[in-house]
């Protein structure tokens, strides 16, 4: 049985919330395309190429337009169309059109140029957005968004080569030893961060293994291999079980909680074919 059929009601169920906020491909009428979560028009393309949907689908290029008219010329997106525009929006956009097969569309090359020219000293990325006040930790970057900036930038041919991003990825392994909240939007690596989430969506073990598994500077590293070694603690029978799923998500046949997932399972896969090949 092919991916997609396996998991056709799951495809339904997330498509069932197409409309739910007065737009088509899972938006509202004014396009705010990160709006909605998780059946935002962002998580839902992600979701669907996670259960196998082919992204030449209606739907799926449908949203693919959306993200593209909410791209500007210098690279950046603006995913609302009122506010500013932040880093952190551009990272998702740009690594939702890299999932979706669009690495190579120069307008993505050009947001690559754009993320690279505004890198931060640390080596990761940071918005200038102080919800929790100012303090030492917030003159760091924010640790997701430069996570995922990195799951972004492992599409493109020859990033291992690229020095400026080794800097990000000891940003992150520093992050482990460190643990405590950094960024303007305090992420840490507490109990929450420390349980098996998916599908990927926010900064957890899972997630922080499988991105740095694609860099070499990582996979030698003693803190990533004790990651790893800890996220290898939670298997069952070689298998991920889903620890902690958003609850709209938790019954679905992809990632219900407390079981193992094939899906998941697939994604530590590619994490132990990424170490055969450093």
């Amino acid at each position: 049985m092919k991916q997609k059929e396996k998991y056709q009601e799951d495809i339904e169920t997330i498509l069932s919330h197409r409309y739910d906020q007065g737009f088509d491909y899972f938006t509202t009428p004014d396009k705010r395309l990160i709006k909605g979560a998780p059946f935002s028009a962002m998580e839902s393309a992600l979701f669907l190429l996670e259960i196998g949907m082919d992204p030449s689908n209606e739907v799926l290029t449908g949203i693919t337009n959306l993200f593209f008219e909410a791209w500007k010329e210098n690279g950046q997106f603006k995913l609302y169309p009122k506010g500013g525009i932040y880093p952190c929006q551009t990272i998702l956009a740009v690594n939702t059109l890299c999932y979706l097969g669009y690495v190579d569309d120069d307008r993505v090359k050009q947001t690559f140029e754009h993320l690279l020219s505004i890198q931060y000293e640390d080596g990761g990325w940071r918005c200038n957005k102080f919800y929790f006040g100012r303090g030492p930790e917030t003159e760091c970057s924010n640790p997701f968004p430069t996570l995922i900036a990195l799951d972004s930038f492992r599409f493109q041919e020859g990033f291992n080569n690229l020095q400026v991003l080794d800097k990000a990825v000891d940003f992150l392994l520093a992050h482990w030893t460190i643990k405590k909240p950094l960024g303007p939007c305090h992420y840490g690596m507490g109990k929450r961060f420390m349980q098996v989430e998916y599908p990927f969506r926010n900064y957890n073990i899972f997630l922080y293994v499988y991105i740095l598994s694609f860099y070499d500077r990582a996979k030698q590293d003693s803190r990533f291999l004790e990651a790893l070694t800890y996220l290898e603690s939670t298997l069952q029978d070689g298998k991920i079980v889903v620890e902690r799923v958003v609850p709209k998500l938790a019954k679905m046949n992809f990632c219900k909680k407390g079981e193992p997932s094939e899906l998941a399972t697939k994604r530590y896969q590619e994490i132990l074919d990424n170490l055969k090949k450093g």
